[in-house]
């Protein structure tokens, strides 16, 4: 997308799916869906944090789709219409939390996205900055500039795993990982 630096966005609660959910194409203007992985945080994490700090703040990790929408007409964006548009996030999809264990190589995680039972896209963990883990410590560095931090129960998506995929009618997503529960979704 010409992007090639981090940026955040919020997820409020009325953006938050169950994996299994059905999703409509007609909520969205532009819609495509990303595999993440994602964590909930168990204690207050302020910043700025190191990877030590943030291992011992995460209670879950679990896959999670990013459905990305915008409000421009393609998505021929920059940095700044990105933050404008939250991140381009419109919606997520939580798949079964797992217990966070620090001693756990996320990077090492294998990612396949499958549409209606064939593999569309792969990815592993170190895909997001070279490991997941790093996208929590960035954010611990941004939202104090923010004035915010991150308090147990919140959810983070630390980043895609492959190219986003255009979301249409008909489409049955599922994700699947090497230690994750799957995630997935319909499409009408």
């Amino acid at each position: 997308m010409g992007i090639h630096e981090p940026d955040s966005g919020f997820i409020l609660g009325d953006m938050v799916r169950a994996s299994g959910s059905l999703l409509r194409t007609g909520d969205f203007m532009n819609p495509r869906i990303e595999t993440e992985i994602a964590f909930r945080i168990g204690r207050h994490l302020a910043g700025p944090a190191d990877l030590s700090d943030v291992r011992a703040a995460v209670a879950e990790v679990f896959l999670a789709f990013e459905v990305l929408d915008i409000s421009y007409t393609d998505w021929n964006i920059t940095l700044i219409d990105s933050i404008a548009d939250n991140a381009a996030c419109a919606r997520v999809v939580l798949g079964s939390p797992v217990p966070f264990d620090p001693a756990a190589d996320l990077g090492a995680e294998q990612i396949t996205a499958c549409v209606n039972g064939h593999p569309v896209a792969t990815g592993e963990g170190r895909d997001i900055l070279g490991d997941p883990l790093k996208a929590l410590v960035w954010l611990t560095h941004r939202l104090p500039t923010l004035g915010t931090t991150l308090h147990p129960g919140d959810i983070v998506l630390a980043g895609s795993v492959h190219a986003s995929i255009p979301l249409t009618v008909g489409m049955d997503i599922q994700a699947t990982s090497t230690h994750l529960p799957a995630v997935h979704v319909r499409v009408l």
